[in-house]
């Protein structure tokens, strides 16, 4: 059955704005795809679109207020388009999944709110609201405790480059983190199959993706939600008890063709020697890892529920430099937790300075409604949060900069991003350093590269 001619919504235009991590893009990704599939064409014009969706974030607070803006400045735009007074406006992801019950009354401009179980229902949801009166109360389509995961063959339509994509290994999490809201919005750990995954990365391959980029909340619990027996925090990770990330990995390593992996949102309280090896021994994993630390106090990990200990994370760094060399590691922290004292910032900045990180981002602590951590006691003053987050950032600049200006000389591979712009193995999409290179170079491609210079953050190559 073609969809295109059967559904009463083919034909119309719609535009997506889709705002927070690369998690929630896949999720837009997997709602243009359905767009399409029923026959719908996506536009960047907004005055032009019968359809507005807003795909929302709801990490911090930041997060919150840029989503709202992005609502309100929608509905805004579609009140003074004559054309287009009846466009329909559905609001989507973190914040309609976080809000569902509140969301409704407040913003009643909104046609429709739908969750993460509502992605694959997009079309039938767009049906209905071609139905109904433009006055009517908007429609909440939010179910709690999300269980939706993508497989291969989900209808999606990539929004990146051609040469990158995002795979999305699993969804939800199950860490206890005080500061965060993420497993309530987005359910409980539940990973796709490594049939599921290898089919999709050689899907991506045959079509020219030069870089899969694995996602999930925590990329190093893949498979494990799985096991007869389950795993607890710091468990020694086997592949013989079930599906794992470097079982994975092995197989991923098996597809023929030239192209990277990289892992994301990696926890440390489930790496293991056998990962350290699995990458050290695949040469189509990037060396480079992404694992938000938070923090290397005790009393900080602690109160933040980490599952980790300041011990416990510097020999799992030691262990990764030493079973990778050239690895680069990329982390984040926070700044100004509840409680955080002087002295537990100190050690933060001593570690900074010790571990010396190839990449690194540092938040200001959020407080968040319905988190552990908004109820405890010494909330610090947003000067003092604003003054460590500056402290933290400059150290980590002067790093930055000593290690750029040490790679001039050293041979880079680069994938060529647009004309003149690449990025490096050590470089993730949109949240780290670029390489310039020779204009002529083509985009998509991988190109084998001197180092010639530093600018900033950033190398010159050539």
């Amino acid at each position: 059955m073609n969809a295109s001619v059967l559904s009463p919504a083919a034909g119309l235009k719609v535009g997506i704005v889709s705002l927070g991590c690369a998690k929630n893009l896949v999720d837009s990704e997997i709602i243009a795809g359905h767009l399409r599939l029923a026959g719908m064409s996506l536009t960047a014009d907004a005055s032009a679109a019968d359809v507005m969706i807003v795909n929302t974030c709801s990490f911090i607070d930041a997060a919150k207020e840029e989503s709202i803006a992005a609502i309100l400045e929608t509905n805004r735009n579609r009140g003074m388009q004559r054309r287009h007074h009846a466009q329909k406006l559905i609001v989507a992801g973190c914040m309609a999944q976080r809000f569902a019950k509140e969301l409704p009354e407040s913003l009643p401009e909104v046609d429709a709110f739908i969750g993460l179980d509502q992605l694959t229902q997009i079309v039938p949801i767009i049906e209905g609201l071609l139905e109904r009166e433009d006055e009517a109360a908007p429609e909440n389509f939010v179910t709690p405790q999300p269980r939706f995961i993508p497989d291969f063959d989900t209808p999606r339509f990539r929004l990146t480059p051609a040469h990158t994509a995002y795979v999305k290994i699993a969804e939800g999490c199950n860490h206890p983190c005080s500061f965060c809201i993420i497993p309530q919005m987005r359910g409980r750990h539940r990973s796709r199959t490594i049939a599921s995954v290898v089919q999709e990365v050689r899907n991506l391959v045959a079509e020219g993706v030069r870089e899969i980029n694995l996602i999930s909340q925590d990329t190093t619990y893949f498979g494990m939600d799985r096991w007869i027996e389950k795993a607890g925090p710091r468990a020694e990770v086997d592949s013989s008890r079930g599906d794992t990330l470097t079982a994975l990995l092995r197989e991923l390593q098996k597809i023929e063709g030239d192209f990277w992996i990289r892992l994301l949102y990696t926890h440390p309280a489930h790496w293991s020697d056998e990962l350290i090896e699995t990458i050290a021994q695949c040469p189509k994993v990037a060396r480079y890892v992404d694992m938000p630390l938070q923090h290397i106090s005790d009393p900080m990990l602690e109160a933040m529920r980490r599952e980790t200990s300041s011990q416990h994370i510097r020999d799992l760094i030691a262990r990764i430099r030493a079973g990778v060399p050239g690895i680069a590691l990329r982390t984040t922290f926070i700044a100004g937790f509840p409680g955080e004292t002087a002295e537990d910032f100190e050690t933060l900045l001593e570690f900074i300075e010790e571990t010396r990180f190839e990449r690194l981002g540092v938040f200001r602590y959020s407080q968040e409604e319905g988190t552990r951590a908004a109820k405890r006691d010494g909330h610090l003053p947003a000067r003092t949060k604003q003054a460590r987050w500056k402290k933290a950032m400059a150290a980590q600049q002067r790093i930055a900069l000593e290690q750029t200006a040490a790679a001039v000389g050293r041979p880079i591979r680069v994938l060529v991003e647009t004309p003149g712009v690449g990025r490096s193995e050590s470089d993730a999409p949109d949240v780290d350093a670029r390489v310039y290179v020779p204009e002529h170079l083509p985009v998509g491609q991988f190109a084998d590269l001197h180092v010639t210079g530093a600018r900033g953050y950033d190398l010159v190559a050539a």
